[in-house]
Formats: C-alpha cells, structure tokens, sequence
C-alpha cells in the first residue's frame, strides 16, 4: 500500500499541515498509521468533511437566557 506524508496530503487537500495533524491525531483519517513521531496517510484516503463549527452557533452562548 502507498502511503502520503503530512506535506504531501496537505498539498494533495489544500489544507494546511497542522490541520493534516490534527485531523490524524483526532482519527478522522481512514487507516492512518504513525511511525514514531510520523504519520503515514494511505494514498487513497479520502478527504474528511470539515466538522468545525463555522456559523457562530456557539458564540455567546453564555449570554442566552
């Protein structure tokens, strides 16, 4: 199996490395893998949706009465 580098999916998605980073530590990537310090994306995986909230949902959520 091909595997991709943080740099190569980021370059591959159009996202950036640190996202790359979390979306692995997170599991959100199918079969990622680490070696050590590492991780090794299989060249098939498919993009993950982007779950974070964007529409200010919870923005002064405290205030609410």
């Amino acid at each position: 199996m091909e595997y991709l580098t943080i740099k190569q999916a980021a370059e591959k998605w159009d996202i950036s490395e640190r996202r790359i980073q979390v979306l692995c530590r997170e599991g959100r990537i199918e079969g990622v893998k680490r070696f050590g310090r590492a991780w090794a994306i299989p060249n098939d995986a498919e993009k993950p949706v982007d779950a974070r909230v964007t529409t200010g949902e919870y923005r002064n959520w405290r205030k609410k009465s």
